[in-house]
């Protein structure tokens, strides 16, 4: 009977990053620390080399099948011993009894772990880089589109998008910088046999485990005890979610303003895409919506990796099973979030004339701010000049009418600016403050860190 997927994972939301987490490729991960421990022993001369030739030779999956290892653990009920003996079974002329020599089974467990989060954070590196590009050449072509910006969901002043995604991609940028902190941090592997002590490989631990890292271009861990303490994975999983957090927050502010009500930005629109089964007009904004419903996945997924820090004595398996799921799914959930979010991002929509008429619908009241503190400028307490303003945009908002229509009845304003004066203060696209500057030093910043 053919193999029928259960978890999404296999098939809607599947990423080349998930080739990382097969059976299969762990159990290529595993034969080659098995192969590089046995030429290190040989290096030291505690197996004889033919021995460690015949073993690297056989530790690949061209003559150790994943099929066969399955098999043998259906009858002994640990993986990596079957392992163990699928590759004990290829070797030839006695070379199978030195397999594993000194290792406890998370020796090999956690040292391959290491091989495939680095691999895997490597992958993400690149989708963010790729992400990165994207919101920089948005950046070139917004910094000077001038919107209205919005806190607590009421217009507040003019912004521009340039800012609205400068602030996103120095957050990517951010999370660039912790990848390559947690990268160096997982990059940790262990040789040192049961409860960590290196007993099993007599005067030879320190050595054997140096130059077995050295193979696999890891570092050695310094002291560890039956295996690598969690907190190094668990930085890996809390990355995954700062990321996600990012992106759900970028794909919600998609979902905000592609509202009817709003209307200014949309995520790309197939001509023949369906938004709904009974609603032929609608355009749902779905793939911003799906990067947010990942992100709590992958957010609830802190919590086992937490609590996998917290193991018994010198080891306990509590974190042996969760961590067969929560990597694999923060890693494929994350680069196909990455993946949908940028392809947003690239084929963004942008309706220019209702990104101007939002800028103006307050009528001239979002510049309240510039107005007050341009009286201040010309003597008029701040205090005061605040409810002056305060009131107008009350009366302006009651009446229906422009704050200009309102602060021309005012002796104290017009005592102060004549009609040009406040129509240039009134005009949105001159209160942008130093928004493009920053902007230009932003993409100056990146473009100085980032070459691509």
């Amino acid at each position: 009977m053919s193999h029928k997927f259960v978890n999404p994972i296999e098939t809607r939301y599947r990423t080349p990053i998930a080739d990382l987490f097969t059976e299969e490729r762990k159990l290529e991960n595993w034969l080659k620390v098995e192969a590089n421990l046995a030429k290190v022993h040989a290096q030291l001369g505690n197996i004889p080399l033919g021995a460690a030739n015949e073993i690297q030779k056989k530790a690949n999956l061209n003559y150790v099948s994943l099929a066969r290892v399955q098999e043998i653990d259906k009858e002994i009920h640990h993986d990596l011993m079957a392992m163990v003996k699928a590759l004990t079974e290829q070797c030839e002329a006695n070379a199978g009894k030195y397999i594993h020599l000194g290792a406890t089974s998370y020796d090999i467990e956690d040292t391959a772990f290491a091989l495939q989060l680095k691999e895997a954070l490597f992958m993400i590196k690149e989708s963010l880089k790729n992400l990165i590009r994207i919101l920089l050449s948005l950046l070139e072509r917004t910094k000077k589109l001038v919107c209205i910006g919005r806190t607590h969901g009421q217009h507040a002043i003019p912004t521009t998008y340039g800012m609205r995604f400068g602030i996103w991609v120095y957050e990517m940028d951010r999370h660039l910088d912790r990848l390559e902190e947690v990268l160096e941090r997982i990059s940790y592997g262990k040789m040192s046999g049961a409860v960590g002590t290196m007993a099993s490989f007599s005067d030879n631990g320190v050595q054997i485990q140096e130059n077995l890292m050295k193979e696999l271009k890891l570092n050695p861990a310094l002291i560890s005890n039956q295996i690598i303490q969690r907190d190094r994975h668990a930085e890996v999983i809390f990355l995954t979610v700062l990321i996600s957090q990012t992106l759900a927050k970028v794909a919600r502010q998609f979902r905000i303003l592609q509202r009817n009500e709003i209307a200014e930005i949309f995520e790309p629109f197939k001509e023949s895409q369906v938004g709904s089964s009974t609603m032929p007009h609608k355009r749902n904004p779905h793939k911003s919506e799906r990067i947010c419903s990942l992100a709590r996945v992958i957010k609830s997924n802190i919590i086992p990796a937490l609590d996998n820090i917290v193991l018994e004595d010198e080891r306990d398996l509590t974190n042996s099973a969760n961590e067969r799921i929560i990597f694999a799914e923060n890693f494929v959930f994350l680069d196909f979030m990455i993946r949908e979010l940028s392809n947003n991002l690239e084929n963004i929509v942008f309706d220019e004339d209702q990104i101007e008429k939002n800028l103006n619908l307050t009528k001239g009241a979002c510049l309240a701010e510039k107005i007050m503190v341009n009286l201040v400028a010309r003597e008029i307490g701040r205090q005061e000049s605040h409810e002056i303003l305060r009131k107008a945009a009350i009366k302006a908002r009651n009446e229906n009418l422009s704050i200009k229509e309102i602060l021309i009845q005012n002796k104290l304003i017009m005592s102060k600016f004549n009609t040009k004066e406040l129509e240039d203060l009134l005009d949105p696209h001159k209160y942008i403050g130093m928004a493009n500057l920053l902007v230009e030093n932003l993409i100056e910043y990146m473009k100085k860190k980032y070459i691509f």
